[in-house]
């Protein structure tokens, strides 16, 4: 007998087409257009008229795939199902594998994949059944807030963290500078049982060799010179939720030794104590670097990479995921204009063709400053190739341009002399303090107390300068 598989969405157009592609691999298929008829036939047909496996959509008229997923679930545990959207982002997937879904299929899908999907999944289903062993697979998968793409390489991301957050098990994240390995990170956290309580980060390379282990696991008064006063450790700081250890590559190899006990013991004294002090923490970590050429090199223990590198997650450059970068520019822009209080921008169709063919060496880190420059200084509200010219990160004719500008300045001097301009040092002053407070706004992504320290003003002066309606960070 052919495997019965019901197909929910209220998409006309993605029922037929899903449907015929699993009719013609050989299921016996009924779709449905929203989840009270699935229901309902689901109450209406004997036990052993069920279906086999369920697609359905997550956003739906009245219920949608999540509540059905729920309900069915609550009937039938034993159901596969595959949660289908377009709507990429974690909190869904991470959602439908909580709510017991077995796979996510993201949209748009191609009809093979679907079909090769229905018959992994069923055959999972049955080795389950018949205590069968199991072959591992990868699926797309969705990303949230900043973690966006709809490209393979992030699909296949998104669903692991999806799957990653409920387990309790180190993670080792890898990437490029300015992948946005803090952002997996804090998505593992946030979809995780351990959400509720502190996720702490550190960077191990920001911080100097000498203070990196009290920064770790706290000290006490007296510990050391300057140690005045008790200071808690990011360990206790996180105590309960997850520390994210980025850099983990530069720390250096006296600490790593304590970093392995507590990996194993959950146990540590603060730097001059003498009370044990246990914790429970995830330990996220992540690193540019290659770990494995490291231990090769005996710069790093290969028994702490081992205890990290439960599971690892790879971040793709962008580069490697140009389709992307439409999805990512755009809303860089808007935030960035947000924050900075100044008028919504736009990129014309060629300017986003730029983007997608640069090959962005500083990821999306890099992007991302450039969205901020752009909506600071670009002139119009439609961003075009030559803005991107000149928002770009400095290149040689740049840098000359950057060294010429006393020249500039003096040329603007002259034509408004020459015009007959009047109070020509006040007009200039204004021009000069909205460049610098804009430029400054930019390169801190809108923190004032930043940006006036990077000019050497205080925030007070820089806020009066700005002048009101702008937004307050």
């Amino acid at each position: 007998m052919n495997a019965r598989v019901w197909v929910v969405d209220d998409d006309r157009a993605v029922r037929f087409v899903l449907a015929t592609a699993l009719r013609d691999a050989g299921f016996a298929v009924d779709a449905f257009e929203n989840a009270a008829d699935a229901l309902a036939m689901l109450r209406a047909r004997a036990p052993d008229a069920l279906p086999d496996l369920l697609f359905t959509d997550v956003r739906m008229p009245g219920d949608d795939g999540l509540v059905l997923l729920d309900k069915l679930k609550a009937r039938h545990p034993q159901l596969p199902v595959v949660v289908m959207s377009a709507y990429t982002d974690v909190a869904s997937t991470a959602g439908a594998f909580r709510g017991g879904a077995h796979e996510f299929l993201s949209k748009p899908f191609d009809l093979d994949d679907a079909v090769a999907l229905a018959e992994r999944t069923l055959a999972a289903a049955r080795a389950v059944a018949h205590d069968e062993p199991m072959v591992a697979h990868d699926a797309p998968a969705a990303a949230e807030g900043e973690l966006i793409g709809r490209t393979p390489a992030m699909q296949t991301l998104f669903r692991s963290i999806g799957r990653l957050a409920q387990a309790p098990l180190s993670v080792l994240i890898t990437g490029e500078t300015g992948t946005g390995k803090e952002l997996v990170a804090r998505a593992l956290h946030r979809e995780s049982p351990r959400a509720a309580r502190p996720f702490v980060a550190l960077n191990t390379a920001a911080i100097p060799a000498e203070l990196l282990e009290s920064e770790l696991f706290g000290h006490e008064a007296g510990a050391f010179t300057g140690a005045t006063r008790r200071h808690v450790g990011r360990f206790e700081q996180a105590d309960g939720g997850t520390l994210f250890l980025d850099e983990i590559g530069d720390m250096p190899p006296s600490l790593q030794t304590r970093l392995l006990r507590v990996l194993a013991e959950g146990e540590f004294f603060r730097v001059g104590g003498r009370e044990l002090i246990r914790v429970d923490v995830r330990v996220i970590a992540a690193t540019h670097q290659p770990l494995e050429a490291l231990v090769a090199d005996g710069r790093f223990r290969a028994d702490l990479l081992h205890r990290l590198d439960v599971v690892r997650l790879r971040l793709p450059p962008l580069r490697e995921r140009r389709d992307d970068v439409p999805l990512l520019a755009p809303r860089f822009l808007a935030a960035a204009a947000q924050r900075l209080g100044t008028p919504a921008k736009r990129f014309a169709k060629a300017a986003l063709e730029r983007l997608r063919a640069h090959d962005w060496p500083g990821n999306v880190r890099e992007l991302e400053n450039l969205c901020w420059r752009l909506a600071a200084l670009a002139p119009g509200e439609t961003i075009t190739p030559a803005d991107l010219d000149v928002a770009f990160a400095p290149t040689t004719r740049d840098a000359q341009a950057v060294a010429d500008w006393e020249d500039a300045l003096a040329a603007w001097a002259r034509a408004r002399l020459a015009a007959g301009a009047h109070a020509l040092h006040a007009e200039a002053r204004a021009r000069l303090d909205q460049v610098l407070l804009e430029t400054a706004l930019a390169q801190t992504h809108g923190h004032r107390s930043e940006a006036a320290a990077l000019l050497g003003l205080g925030r007070n002066t820089l806020t009066r300068k700005l002048g009101p309606g702008r937004p307050r960070r």
